[in-house]
């Protein structure tokens, strides 16, 4: 049976908002049945109208939907509530969710403040909710095939790793005009401490943890603003120390003229090592040291369970950032199918990033600006 979703946010222009519903549509297991797509009540009709959404089940705020959707009857009222606002409005609507007795899927990062993201897990656990993260990435086949290659101890401990998130798009002042994605993501008030670090650095963050299996405890960051003008960080590099003493490099602009989003990843052992970027998705390469490198792709029987289960088209069908972000709505909703059953989901269904994922993002966020403000060559990562 489909889980009967709500959305907040999203509404006409957003592009955020579109992308989630694809992912949520794509596998067939979620129903979009209410939404509060815009604090304009206008225009959030107006995107329900465009969604075929009864017109009782389209809300003016926030509160609205999640209030009177918990006075429908459990048969028919939403049990899943996705948040795609930006930064600054994800902690209320997600907190007034939970507390109601809705599991919530939020767009990263997860929260203004570390502060928040705590609050978010106790509130969770409290009341007995999952809450899913979307940072898409991790939805990859071959990227979950990384990772496990590498808790296999494929390639030995690992030694050295690197990650980097490259875009363009703000390389001139676009907050300056009428370019709604740029206005929101450089301004403090809506976005946080964090332009770039906050955006793009925490899914490459993320990303870097998922692969190898470690968690950052030093770092040393680098954080600059190129563009004048810009109130917030839109580049930075950043030096990292992970839990088994092995050494990062973590690299996030949007300042990279003709960038796109190649998210890439490398990591290494000494027994080889691997590499992954989005441009070339269906690949993995997996590096020897003392034989070829080895092409490993997407769709194949040879690929290990959590890169099968993720993967819907035989080899040679590319499969990208919908499938990936797809993945993700899935896994959650296999999960909860699975609770509502009575029974455990695979482990296969249970990976999907969560709220220790969002509090791990949102310390980040706030180690890598402190980090970048502080005299110190390393700073201790705190959490």
């Amino acid at each position: 049976m489909k889980l009967r979703l709500g959305m907040i946010g999203g509404g006409q222009g957003a592009f955020i908002g579109g992308i989630h519903r694809i992912a949520a549509a794509l596998d067939g297991l979620y129903e979009l049945t209410a939404g509060a797509f815009s604090s304009d009540a206008e225009k959030s009709r107006a995107t329900g109208v465009l969604l075929n959404l009864a017109p009782e089940r389209v809300y003016g705020s926030f509160e609205e939907l999640i209030m009177q959707e918990k006075q429908r009857h459990e048969t028919e009222r939403v049990q899943v509530v996705a948040i795609v606002t930006p930064n600054h409005l994800h902690f209320e609507p997600a907190r007034l969710a939970l507390e109601n007795g809705f599991h919530v899927i939020l767009d990263k990062p997860m929260t203004f403040s570390l502060a928040e993201a705590k609050q978010l897990k106790e509130i969770a656990t409290a009341n007995g909710r999952k809450l899913c993260l979307t940072h898409t990435y991790t939805g990859y086949p071959m990227v979950k095939e990384a990772r496990q290659l590498i808790a296999a101890n494929t390639f030995g401990p690992i030694r050295k790793a690197y990650v980097e998130y490259p875009q363009g798009w703000l390389s001139a002042f676009e907050e300056g005009t009428d370019n709604k994605q740029a206005a929101w993501r450089t301004d403090p008030a809506r976005s946080g401490i964090a332009g770039a670090m906050g955006d793009i650095g925490t899914h490459a963050f993320n990303l870097l943890e998922y692969v190898t299996g470690l968690q950052v405890e030093k770092l040393c960051a680098d954080i600059n603003t190129v563009v004048p003008g810009r109130r917030l960080d839109d580049d930075g590099a950043v030096l990292l120390r992970l839990s088994n003493g092995a050494s990062g490099v973590l690299v996030a602009t949007q300042v990279a003229a003709g960038e796109e989003n190649n998210v890439r990843v490398r990591a290494y052992g000494d027994k080889g090592g691997l590499e992954w970027q989005q441009a070339d998705a269906n690949t993995l390469q997996v590096k020897w040291l003392d034989r070829p490198t080895e092409i490993y792709r997407t769709g194949t029987g040879y690929v290990g369970s959590f890169a099968q289960h993720n993967a819907r088209t035989p080899a040679g069908h590319p499969e990208g950032y919908l499938e990936a972000f797809a993945n993700i709505y899935r896994n959650f909703a296999l999960t909860l199918q699975a609770e509502m059953a009575g029974q455990t989901a695979p482990p296969e269904a249970l990976d999907y990033p969560g709220l220790e994922e969002g509090i791990r993002g949102m310390a980040f966020i706030e180690n890598v600006i402190a980090s970048g403000h502080s005299d110190k060559k390393w700073t201790e990562f705190t959490v």
